[in-house]
């Protein structure tokens, strides 16, 4: 059984470095988007309401990956565990 939860403990693990890469990936990009189009905005308010837009779609998807996360948490063994039943399985079933 620790090998089990020795496997799913890295699962979660990698699943939680994919997910903060994301996070930082998408931060990089908003603020990469808004450096390059800045000139672009026609005027001032164009460019606030394109910040605050950003900054949304940061503060929302940040908040959904963290949610995610804490799920994650919450159902680890359940879902990783039948993750691993199932690899283990087709490992099986290709030999």
């Amino acid at each position: 059984m620790s090998d089990l939860n020795a496997r799913i403990e890295a699962m979660h693990k990698g699943d939680i470095r994919v997910a903060w890469a994301f996070v930082l990936g998408l931060w990089f990009a908003i603020i990469f988007v808004a450096l390059a189009t800045w000139n672009l905005a026609p005027n001032g308010t164009a460019r606030v309401l394109l910040l605050i837009a950003g900054a949304v779609i940061l503060l929302f998807n940040t908040a959904a990956i963290l949610a995610m996360l804490r799920h994650y948490r919450e159902d680890r063994d359940f879902m990783y565990g039948l993750d691993i039943k199932f690899l283990d399985e087709a490992r099986a079933a290709r030999r």
